[in-house]
């Protein structure tokens, strides 16, 4: 199991809070003034996924400042080959879950395939179904010029959007598989136009996915947004990864950029197989579990 050292606390003056997003001691909502914030005083952040509230409770207690409840339940939640499946119903009803586990993290929502590819109407439509039932502080959705439509109306309706571009996994059948995106000129132009392109439409994040290292610095040098990486190198101003990903709960190969803090798999296995072996053995319940 890799060792993960103790949370890092920044020093800040005695009765004064620190604004730090990791780290900092206000006990209010993260909100994207925060995010904007943290992108002026060159602050990196962590976001990770979750789609449930126990999980989504630990986290926060951790001090992660933006959880996002991304269409990966798919994958990783709901059993599903890919992200292209989940509904808006699943969407909302795990955001919804998140937000009652969390108290400080901006709970992010992902719009799901076929929410929001008809229009900015139907964008609208869903945006505002996961803020007023789910309780989400903002909601993401993939994709860069095609999308900026959809962004615009959003913000100016005052629902926070956070972009998606480089990789976007809901257009996978269209790219043939999970391939790292903004390769050769053409590519990397084209990718610097929908960073741009979903930053003028006023999201106040992008994510850049699957995307070189030195093509992702170059757009988060370009940007007054933050950017954050998946696959994208160290230079984006935060980074986000799937939490089954991060805590080694995912089974079989994970990606290239993943890192694992944890083998919760295992942990986990051995946990099912030691209470197993105690019903079969007679040795649970014992005396001390049992009502008399």
């Amino acid at each position: 199991m890799t060792h993960v050292s103790p949370a890092h606390k920044p020093h800040h003056p005695e009765g004064q809070p620190s604004k730090a997003l990791y780290g900092g001691t206000t006990s209010r909502r993260i909100t994207v003034r925060d995010i904007a914030a943290a992108k002026e005083r060159g602050e990196k952040w962590p976001m990770l996924t979750a789609y449930d509230a126990m999980t989504a409770s630990v986290f926060d207690e951790a001090g992660i400042p933006v959880i996002l409840v991304g269409d990966s339940m798919g994958n990783c939640h709901l059993g599903y080959e890919s992200t292209v499946p989940v509904t808006m119903d699943e969407v909302a009803l795990l955001s919804a879950a998140v937000v009652r586990g969390t108290k400080r993290a901006l709970v992010v929502g992902d719009l799901p395939f076929g929410s929001y590819q008809e229009g900015a109407v139907q964008a609208l439509r869903n945006a505002t179904r996961l803020i007023k039932e789910a309780g989400v502080g903002a909601v993401k959705l993939e994709g860069g010029e095609r999308s900026a439509h959809q962004i615009d109306l959003l913000v100016r309706s005052g629902i926070p959007v956070m972009a998606h571009v480089g990789l976007t996994p809901q257009s996978v059948n269209a790219y043939g598989g999970y391939r790292v995106q903004g390769r050769g000129e053409e590519a990397a132009q084209q990718l610097l136009r929908d960073a741009k392109a979903v930053q003028d439409a006023g999201a106040f994040a992008v994510v850049l996915e699957l995307v070189p290292a030195e093509l992702a610095a170059e757009v988060t040098g370009s940007l007054h947004i933050p950017t954050i990486g998946i696959g994208a190198g160290v230079e984006c101003d935060a980074q986000v990864l799937v939490w089954t990903d991060m805590a080694g709960l995912t089974g079989g190969r994970v990606p290239r950029f993943v890192k694992q803090y944890a083998q919760l798999r295992e942990v986990l296995g051995d946990a099912a197989r030691a209470f197993a072996e105690d019903v079969v053995g007679g040795a649970y319940p014992a005396e001390e579990h049992s009502f008399h």
